[in-house]
């Protein structure tokens, strides 16, 4: 999956990825769920070396269960969701899938947050699920 791209909805931010993922999942974490305006957040974990930005965007922080900032970083045109940081996790960005130019390219191999999850929600596959973030 290495070289993946991707941008946001008006164009302005664009970026390249250079490395695989280290991870691949679904949030369904409430903060997820409101920053996405959807039912989770599907995001690729890639080391943040191998990931470069073109284009201004801004940031949103935000404070993780662990009690420690959450950096959602978003274009401030359009307001696209583009990656996230996470404090308890240096030196890993999290893509949102949603905003690959190809988005097929993703695969979650784990959910987190599952006691959040919304019922109506059923995500099919084979994947580790967690109750809430695994230690």
């Amino acid at each position: 999956m290495a070289n993946m791209t991707g941008g946001c909805l008006c164009g302005r931010v664009r970026y390249s990825v250079s490395a695989d993922p280290v991870f691949s999942g679904i949030c369904h974490c409430r903060n997820c769920q409101r920053y996405t305006g959807s039912a989770f957040e599907p995001v690729i974990g890639v080391a943040s070396a191998a990931v470069s930005v073109q284009g201004e965007m801004r940031t949103y922080e935000d404070t993780g269960d662990s009690g420690k900032p959450v950096h959602r970083r978003f274009c401030p045109n359009c307001g696209s969701g583009i990656v996230s940081e996470v404090d308890v996790m240096p030196g890993m960005t999290m893509i949102l899938a949603g905003t690959l130019d190809e988005p097929a390219q993703f695969t979650p191999v784990m959910e987190i947050y599952c006691d959040s999850a919304q019922p109506w929600v059923h995500a099919d596959g084979a994947r580790q699920r967690f109750p809430k973030m695994p230690g």
